[in-house]
């Protein structure tokens, strides 16, 4: 862990709306703002830098310019793959993230969407705008199977959530350890789930992971569900799977391109029901990942290790 610097260190805030709250921080640090265009001139003035617009690209273009670099960046997202985790490895730049705000949050969209799939919540609602009475027949979900695909805090949490509901889960990870298997059982057991979640991190290994061949692995009757990285799918071959019944529905959380162009065939695919990273987005998250910072910068100032510390090599925090 690099210690900090003598006297009050420079925070840097790559700033979106709202705001954070760090009201905790002052007189302990100097804190400045900067936008996206800013944020190259200013790198080498910051000890800390907190990207708190977690969705730009910006941190990747500019961290390779001139002068220092903070000696610890900070995301307030469970995802890395917006900055430049090659050049923060070569720096020695301490990463985390905001592992712990997020967790539970998505294993609740995950079995919302799973009970809103299982009980044609979707169709439903149609059918009351169009006026229509059609009673039908619907899924249960108890005594169903799930495939977890991520083994991290989310997958877990992910997996916690469906066996409440009775639904038998198995989780796919990067290794095999005790309740969780290895990359080797993925068709196997997709093979036979209903539904499956796509919760891996994004790497060289998992991008495009679901692809044509593994939507043919799985069953008629499977859904699938993704909460992590669109890229960790190939959305036309999800489209071809759904119009050609392979599998019977899907639910995307996150997608290649945000939102989809308006030709996008995604908003016209049956039994697709797309939502814009509603999985985290819950009332008061950012006075969460506001008091998350301040207690981490209170850890670093005092020269204590760093909780969540992300591997830039891995992409994620490593240990699952």
């Amino acid at each position: 862990m690099t210690a900090p610097p003598p006297g009050r260190p420079t925070l840097l805030v790559l700033d979106a709306e709202p705001l954070p709250r760090l009201g905790g921080l002052t007189g302990r640090a100097r804190i400045e703002h900067t936008d996206a265009a800013g944020l190259g001139a200013r790198l080498p003035i910051a000890d800390v830098l907190l990207v708190w617009d977690f969705p730009t690209d910006a941190v990747r273009g500019a961290w390779p310019g001139g002068g220092p670099r903070p000696r610890w960046v900070h995301t307030a997202s469970t995802r890395v793959d917006h900055l430049p985790c090659a050049g923060l490895a070569a720096s020695r730049t301490v990463l985390t993230n905001a592992r712990g705000i997020f967790e539970q949050p998505v294993a609740e969209y995950v079995a919302a969407l799973v009970l809103a799939l299982a009980k044609d919540l979707p169709r439903t609602r149609d059918l009351q705008r169009d006026r229509e009475w059609r009673p039908r027949e619907v899924a249960r979900v108890a005594g169903t199977r799930a495939c977890v695909v991520g083994s991290g805090p989310v997958g877990r949490a992910i997996a916690r959530t469906l066996k409440a509901l009775e639904v038998t889960v198995s989780v796919v990870g990067r290794v095999p350890l005790t309740g969780i298997h290895g990359p080797d059982d993925l068709d196997r057991l997709i093979a036979r789930a209903d539904w499956v979640i796509a919760a891996a991190p994004l790497t060289d290994r998992t991008r495009g992971m679901f692809d044509a061949r593994r939507f043919r692995v799985m069953q008629p009757s499977a859904r699938f569900v993704n909460v992590s990285h669109g890229a960790l799918v190939d959305e036309e071959a999800l489209a071809a799977a759904l119009s050609k019944r392979w599998i019977a529905g899907a639910a995307l959380d996150v997608l290649r391109q945000e939102p989809p162009g308006p030709e996008s065939p995604l908003w016209r695919v049956q039994d697709l029901l797309l939502s814009p990273r509603m999985s985290g987005s819950t009332v008061g998250r950012y006075d969460e990942l506001g008091r998350q910072f301040v207690e981490l910068f209170t850890r670093w100032e005092a020269g204590r290790p760093l909780p969540n510390v992300v591997d830039p090599r891995r992409g994620y925090v490593p240990g699952y």
